[in-house]
């Protein structure tokens, strides 16, 4: 693992800082007191104390995700991210030849974007090409997920962790937080949030998808929504800034299938039931994506 980001991990048992060491012919990560985690040999490593009480989205709800961001149909979500990452990411100093020593103070040349709920990697990515000093972390809970986010790009590492837990993280350790279509952590949040490093939220608009909910029967965006995040955000987190990102998609049936697939809808409707339905509808299939991304900058400590 690159010692950038080894550097800011810690071990989810005791907090104590993590080193690389072999297991036979695998690979893993130990702290001072034994603690132990396997790297797979996807490239994640299990940084869970304990059983999560999830297991986080399906095989096949990761495959369906994936196949709809490569078509490029939620660009927008990447670019917006990429464009307001390359503005609020704290400066830095010269960026390193190479990767530090384990050990190093945190906040030096290189700047750590860490994605809570990192799905596939895509929009983790697209934010690392835009910070070209920068080194990511892939956290979710998805082994599928992780499986694609330990490929996403080539300075980004991928780990299991439950958002719900304490993060795998020093404090301080990260200088801007991604939270895509995800759960937030408002105290875990804060404390690997650098008091300079910025949160970027991505939230569903009411209009988000609106075409699908009624001939699909799909979950509708909840009207309340950003009064919870910011219920669960705003005791440590400030609101500097937020924008709606809209696009209008045309879409196959089968795209529409991937869409409903690689959402909360998946888990709530009838296959059998939702093929019908979208067999009906006339191709292409106008759609509506609407995200509300939000900037917070962390509370004083």
């Amino acid at each position: 693992m690159d010692a950038r980001i080894l550097d800011r991990l810690r071990c989810p048992v005791c907090g104590e800082p993590l080193t690389e060491a072999s297991a036979g012919t695998a690979l893993a990560l130990r702290c001072p007191r034994r603690h132990s985690f396997d790297v797979a040999r996807q490239g994640y490593v299990n940084l869970l104390a304990g059983r999560a009480p999830h297991v986080g989205d399906t095989a096949e709800m990761v495959a369906a995700r994936a196949d709809f961001l490569a078509a490029g149909h939620y660009d927008l979500i990447s670019d917006a991210l990429a464009d307001v990452a390359a503005t609020v990411t704290p400066p830095v100093g010269a960026p390193l030849a190479g990767a530090v020593a384990v050990g190093a103070p945190l906040g030096g040349a290189y700047p750590l974007v860490v994605d809570a709920g990192a799905g596939t990697g895509r929009h983790l990515a697209a934010v690392l090409a835009a910070l070209p000093d920068a080194a990511g972390l892939a956290l979710d809970v998805s082994k599928p997920a992780l499986r694609r986010a330990a490929r996403a790009h080539p300075r980004a590492a991928a780990a299991l962790a439950d958002t719900w837990q304490r993060l795998p993280l020093a404090d301080g350790a990260a200088d801007l937080l991604l939270n895509v279509f995800a759960p937030r952590n408002g105290p875990e949040f804060h404390r690997v949030l650098q008091p300079a490093g910025a949160l970027l939220v991505v939230t569903p608009a009411e209009d988000h998808l609106a075409e699908l909910v009624g001939p699909l029967g799909l979950l509708r965006v909840d009207p309340a929504k950003e009064d919870r995040v910011a219920g669960s955000l705003g005791a440590y987190f400030t609101r500097a800034d937020v924008a709606v990102h809209r696009r209008q998609l045309a879409l196959t049936g089968p795209e529409v299938a991937t869409l409903v697939g690689m959402g909360p809808s998946a888990w709530h409707t009838d296959p059998a039931g939702l093929a019908t339905r979208i067999a009906a509808l006339a191709e292409p299939v106008r759609v509506t994506a609407a995200v509300r991304l939000a900037v917070w900058r962390p509370s004083p400590r």
